[in-house]
């Protein structure tokens, strides 16, 4: 049985995303979200992961987690061992 006051996720989202900061914020973890997503995919453990890319796993959770940035060399093994393509994208504001 739903709860009197709740919301879809999405509807929540959609509402949230209207606010410049909220989205900005929320933009700015989507790769940390989509290694996470792939990693699980794969069925690698973050241990895992940080093996086959060489690294230790706390920082495969820093970079999950969206507390560290990975560099573009760290995405680009991330990317090879998770059997995706990295793109970057420039645009203008």
């Amino acid at each position: 049985m739903d709860h009197p006051s709740a919301i879809p996720l999405g509807d929540w989202l959609h509402e949230r995303l209207k606010d410049d900061a909220f989205h900005t914020e929320y933009e700015a973890l989507e790769p940390a979200y989509q290694i996470t997503r792939l990693r699980i995919m794969r069925g690698l453990t973050q241990q895992e992961l940080a093996h086959k890319v060489v690294t230790q796993q706390p920082s495969i959770a820093r970079i999950e987690s969206g507390k560290r940035r990975a560099s573009m060399g760290m995405l680009e093994r991330i990317a090879k061992v998770l059997d995706a393509d990295l793109r970057v994208t420039l645009t203008p504001k």
